[in-house]
């Protein structure tokens, strides 16, 4: 395929918004037609690994969200009694991984990922169908509610629910149901000082964390059948799940309101796709690969399609055989960890929690290990090109 000139990306979220801005800087003309009345997220976190700063490094605003990085101290994995099984800090991370972890609202980094496309770029209330995939010969067609677009190259960053993915490879059984559920709040709660930590007990698993402007995001996810909602609400759900666990948790859900509390089902791909490209049309992000939120993981990997698309845009091939290996192995290993971090058994979970204390006495912590061969990851182009051409530098 020649060097697209006209790209349509479909779906203006995080994936979407860092593919539109990198291809922008290639020289490319790039439409985002995002189905959404506005860019405005729903209101939860979302935290950066190195392995996606570095790839928003290539896009000229890495540093300055890694200004952004709350977590100074220690942190962790604790019992629901409060009881530490395994400890790390932000230093350790950031020595082992050659940079920060970033957690911040998920609509400031959609905010500063739009700023940087020129205006008009992003067209809202655009409900975008693939018509045609096109291919070497013809370009690829999306229908809008103003009329077709035809395209060089289009995104498609539709998410976990993507009707271009079922419209390039229909025969794919699509996202699953993960077994669990999930709720997030993000409030501010004056005065209350933790170390940050995630909490896993059995068949639930809990996470607070702070934020630089001063807000604390909390996540909680629980095994449970797909669909269901509380009688009353929400926080009164987080309360008898949570009520009695260590603190800071009693604090939080005493501090929040049921209008606070977001939920919503886990769905992943657990069939890897047998390509992220036809015809003219790349898949990104919850609609390529979307996998359970155990390692944090999702929104980073389409950060780094999305720099790595741009890379490849001339040669889908390529981006495919760059991309499909790197998310199916990360996307099982997220799997893996739902079922230890969500395992109802009691046996289980006290098997589960021995061994992640001894294992912690004898290295780093199970939280670093798990990040290995993920945040160490480097984008293709500089400045973390992985080989510069012609010079054989790493």
């Amino acid at each position: 395929m020649a060097q697209p000139k006209n790209v349509v990306v479909i779906g203006g979220g995080i994936g979407g918004l860092a593919a539109a801005a990198a291809l922008h800087l290639g020289g490319h003309r790039v439409t985002v037609l995002e189905r959404a009345r506005s860019l405005e997220p729903v209101g939860a976190a979302i935290s950066l690994a190195p392995n996606a700063l570095r790839a928003l490094d290539v896009l000229g605003i890495g540093d300055e969200i890694r200004d952004l990085a709350a977590w100074q101290g220690d942190g962790g994995l604790r019992t629901p009694g409060g009881r530490w099984l395994s400890r790390t800090s932000a230093a350790a991370a950031a020595e082992r991984f050659g940079g920060p972890l970033v957690l911040l609202h998920r609509a400031t980094l959609i905010a500063r990922l739009a700023a940087l496309l020129p205006p008009d770029t992003v067209r809202i209330s655009a409900d975008a169908a693939l018509v045609d995939s096109g291919d070497a010969h013809r370009p690829a067609r999306v229908r809008t509610p103003d009329g077709e677009m035809a395209a060089d190259l289009v995104v498609a960053a539709d998410g976990v629910r993507s009707a271009v993915r079922r419209a390039l490879f229909p025969d794919h059984p699509g996202a699953v149901y993960s077994g669990f559920t999930t709720w997030r709040v993000m409030i501010p709660v004056p005065g209350l000082e933790f170390a940050s930590h995630e909490t896993w007990g059995r068949g639930r698993i809990w996470g607070t964390h702070p934020l630089k402007d001063g807000r604390i995001y909390a996540y909680a996810a629980a095994m449970t059948p797909a669909g269901q909602h509380a009688a009353d609400d929400e926080r009164a759900e987080l309360l008898r799940r949570y009520g009695d666990w260590h603190d800071p948790i009693p604090a939080v859900l005493a501090a929040a309101r049921p209008e606070d509390v977001l939920r919503h089902d886990v769905h992943h791909l657990a069939d890897p796709l047998p390509a992220f490209h036809h015809g003219r049309v790349a898949l990104l992000g919850d609609a390529a690969h979307a996998m359970p939120p155990t390692l944090g993981q999702g929104g980073n990997q389409a950060i780094e399609d999305a720099v790595v698309l741009a890379h490849h845009c001339a040669d889908l091939a390529a981006y495919t055989a760059s991309r499909l290996p790197r998310t199916t192995s990360i996307a099982r290993q997220a799997v893996r960890i739902a079922r230890l971090n969500m395992t109802s058994s009691r046996a289980l979970a006290a098997v589960r929690n021995t061994s992640i204390a001894a294992l912690s006495l004898t290295g780093p912590a199970l939280f670093l290990r798990g990040f290995d061969g993920i945040a160490d990851w480097r984008p293709p182009q500089p400045p973390y090109a992985s080989v510069v051409s012609g010079t054989g530098k790493r």
